[in-house]
């Protein structure tokens, strides 16, 4: 198979498209190109503009003075575990607490054996001789460098699972798969490195989350699937999906009256900078969400709308667009089910409060804590939803496009341009 063929084929498994069904599939790219290339521009314009100065945030100067200069959190080895009772009420129930002894392992007190108390939640969930710890060391305490449990050491089975998912992914879908992987490192990499940065500025969250996430989609999506007609197509569906989800997360934050203040983790970002906007975390927190669910909605229908385009050209747009919907509407029934319940799941801890708590269910439906969660996730299926109609009829328009005499002309002045610009 030639390499024209193996870049704009669908599948790397799938039978080899003619050199028909190819030149359909460029011109198709070509057409699609004059909308992405000023999105990718603004894209790149975006990240240069919002990048991330380096220099320390209020909120980062601010955790500075607040937590210990000088901390490190070296492993331990618990050496000896001396349990004892340290109920608060006789009459409720008993909690056991422990004295444990730790050998430290690593960093500038290795090898030093330190005395620690370990509370009743941690006793419960278990501590043995021969345990690994995670330590808080800060040699800048009032009696001398103090040591503490900061939690447990979970490297095996991260690494471990880590591991198994990479060789699972690898093993199934091949080199497919493991351009998946490339693209979620680099999507780590923005978000690690633009997004949460540019979060704790002074930029706008909508902003930064809405660049950030369209440069993710941008390469993941290619490196994943390949640069392809089905691939652009579902780029399109893609981006249109995230500008659906802010604009319609930003009213609907507006119009509820989100704060974003609703958990432990929010309260002690206001305690860092109280000027960051949490209700715009919010927002940038729904856009985030979307990535996944909608590569996965987008890049089905794209494959949908190019497989019956060239199992039979003689379709219409209006009949490639009924037929795309057919397998769309499935996918949709099964997708809300999934963001639904990814939601529940992340919430449960919340959902079980409210069992507890004698409040109307209305009340606690619309309580500030749960709203957040309710608005997240009917902004995301809403997008979502909407996202499988649009991409379903940006691929048959291309599709059909691709095939007229204009979409010809455009491809024979683009190579036109190659060729001048080449020489």
């Amino acid at each position: 198979m030639s390499s024209s063929a193996h870049n704009h084929g669908p599948d790397p498994d799938a039978p080899p498209p003619t050199e028909e069904a190819l030149g359909r599939r460029r011109r198709a790219v070509w057409l699609m190109l004059l909308l992405l290339v000023p999105v990718g521009l603004a894209t790149v314009i975006g990240l240069f503009v919002l990048w991330p100065d380096g220099e320390p945030t209020r909120a980062q100067q601010a955790a500075a003075v607040a937590l210990p200069p000088g901390t490190t959190y070296p492993d331990g080895q618990v050496v000896s575990v001396e349990e004892f009772d340290c109920s608060v009420d006789p009459s409720g129930p008993s909690q056991t607490c422990a004295t444990a002894v730790v050998e430290v392992l690593d960093g500038d007190g290795a090898g030093d054996f330190v005395q620690l108390e370990l509370d009743a939640v941690v006793v419960a969930n278990g501590v043995a001789e021969g345990d690994t710890l995670v330590l808080t060391r800060d040699p800048a305490g009032e009696e001398g460098t103090t040591y503490g449990f900061f939690d447990y050491q979970r490297d095996l089975p991260i690494i471990t699972l880590a591991v198994v998912f990479a060789l699972v992914v690898g093993l199934v879908a091949r080199w497919r798969g493991l351009a998946s992987l490339v693209g979620l490192a680099f999507a780590f990499f923005v978000l690690l490195q633009f997004v949460l940065p540019g979060l704790l500025s002074d930029d706008s969250p909508v902003l930064v989350s809405l660049v950030g996430s369209a440069a993710i989609m941008f390469v993941v999506l290619y490196l994943a699937h390949g640069f392809s007609a089905r691939t652009t197509t579902a780029l399109v569906g893609t981006l249109f999906g995230l500008a659906l989800v802010a604009l319609m997360g930003s009213i609907a934050v507006v119009t509820a009256r989100l704060t974003g203040l609703t958990d432990e983790e929010t309260g002690a970002l206001n305690t860092f900078d109280p000027t960051l906007s949490f209700s715009g975390l919010v927002l940038a927190g729904i856009v985030v969400a979307g990535l996944g669910v909608l590569n996965d909605v987008t890049i089905t229908q794209a494959s949908a709308i190019w497989q019956l385009h060239e199992v039979d050209t003689s379709m219409t747009w209006k009949e490639l667009y009924t037929r795309g919907m057919a397998v769309g509407r499935d996918h949709i029934a099964s997708t809300v089910y999934t963001i639904v319940f990814a939601y529940a799941g992340a919430a449960l801890p919340l959902l079980l409060l409210f069992e507890l708590y004698d409040q109307p269910g209305w009340v606690v439906l619309t309580s500030s804590a749960l709203a957040e969660e309710v608005i997240r996730t009917l902004v995301g299926a809403i997008a979502l939803v909407l996202a499988v109609p649009v991409t379903t009829a940006a691929g048959a328009f291309f599709a059909k496009a691709a095939d007229t005499e204009a979409g010809a002309a455009t491809e024979r002045s683009v190579s036109a341009l190659r060729a001048r610009f080449s020489r």
